[in-house]
């Protein structure tokens, strides 16, 4: 049985790895600690930790494993994730007394995992799965919405989802991956069946074609990826978390950290999501330099100018509550779709991968 800890043993006993991970930093739903007086409600870890004042987070931080030492940041190359790579450049992990060192990484799954890394983005798509399953990952907050859409033909006579019912739908990075997940949830929203649906695994390099000739006949994709095919007709958006209402005000990806890293560095995390945050409100306002940042750094390639139409499209600007909700939202989804295999509620899942550590 775990011991109650007033604020103030708390505090003091933050700089001890084991004794943070006991009392469980991993979710927002974590152990209670706190005063059990009438006088004082008790509060979890991350409430502590998010409610700290400056004076108690910088004695906090100095006795953390991870102070003084550089940060490992994993990224895919995405600019929907640019974000980190802009908060090194323009100062904001710096202001925080952080620092990072970037990586190229092809899984954030794999490299949280295996600890290799501290943190990363990717999906929702990709990571809320692997982390329920008890893959070490705990997110902190969101990154931007938008990135994909389901597309066919734009000669094509299909027009909603409905349209595609017993049809051949591409997935380019599997069956059973983020872009089934994806899509599934968008024929939820239309209230068809997507077991109607002949889910067929695809090759990016050959989907344009696959289309075209009839073996497939929609195609879940990127809208960068798919943007000069749309732009000149070829192909035509049916579904989006880009483009449509429901979905546009969703973030799409999260910031993750290894379990281990923030439950033994709490504060670390804290003012490294805090950092993120502040730096995805810049990006919002100055889109057109972040992208300029993204190329001079090799963050981004391709085209610059179909970046920058991409990145003006996504919302970097969303809250903290809106990464709930989205959270809560494909929960509740992937409990339907039985992607997600757990008795639990929402709540208690979402309790097991959400670390709130900022406030907006």
């Amino acid at each position: 049985m775990k011991k109650n800890l007033s604020r103030h043993d708390f505090l003091s006993l933050m700089g001890s790895s084991a004794v943070v991970a006991g009392l469980g930093l991993t979710a927002c739903g974590g152990t209670q600690v706190g005063n059990t007086g009438a006088d004082e409600t008790a509060k979890s870890t991350n409430e502590i930790v998010r409610d700290m004042t400056a004076d108690e987070e910088k004695a906090a931080w100095e006795k953390e494993p991870a102070y003084g030492k550089a940060i490992t940041v994993g990224y895919n190359g995405g600019a929907c994730l640019g974000t980190f790579g802009i908060a090194d450049v323009k100062g904001f992990y710096g202001d925080e007394g952080l620092e990072v060192n970037i990586v190229s990484t092809t899984s954030a799954t794999d490299g949280l995992g295996s600890g290799k890394i501290d943190v990363a983005g990717d999906h929702i798509a990709t990571l809320l799965v692997p982390a329920v399953n008890g893959v070490k990952m705990t997110f902190t907050t969101g990154c931007a919405s938008g990135c994909k859409s389901l597309y066919v033909l734009g000669s094509s006579d299909y027009q909603t989802t409905a349209d595609l019912a017993d049809k051949k739908v591409g997935l380019t990075d599997g069956i059973g991956a983020s872009d089934n997940n994806i899509a599934m949830r968008f024929f939820a929203a239309d209230d068809v069946d997507f077991k109607d649906v002949q889910w067929t695994a695809a090759s990016t390099d050959a989907v344009v074609q696959a289309l075209q000739s009839g073996e497939l006949d929609a195609a879940m994709l990127s809208d960068q990826f798919a943007y000069k095919f749309a732009q000149d007709g070829t192909l035509r958006i049916i579904r989006s978390l880009t483009y449509d209402e429901d979905f546009m005000k969703e973030y799409c990806c999260v910031v993750a950290f290894n379990s281990d890293f923030l439950e033994a560095n709490p504060v670390t995390c804290k003012k490294f999501t805090r950092a993120f945050h502040k730096a995805d409100l810049w990006l919002q306002d100055n889109k057109e330099e972040a992208v300029d940042l993204m190329f001079e750094n090799n963050w981004a390639s391709g085209d610059k100018d179909i970046c920058l139409d991409m990145v003006n499209h996504f919302d970097f600007g969303l809250t903290q509550k809106d990464c709930e909700q989205t959270l809560i939202n494909t929960i509740e989804d992937y409990k339907k779709f039985g992607v997600i295999d757990s008795s639990d509620d929402e709540q208690t899942i979402l309790n097991k991968v959400w670390a709130p550590l900022i406030e907006d």
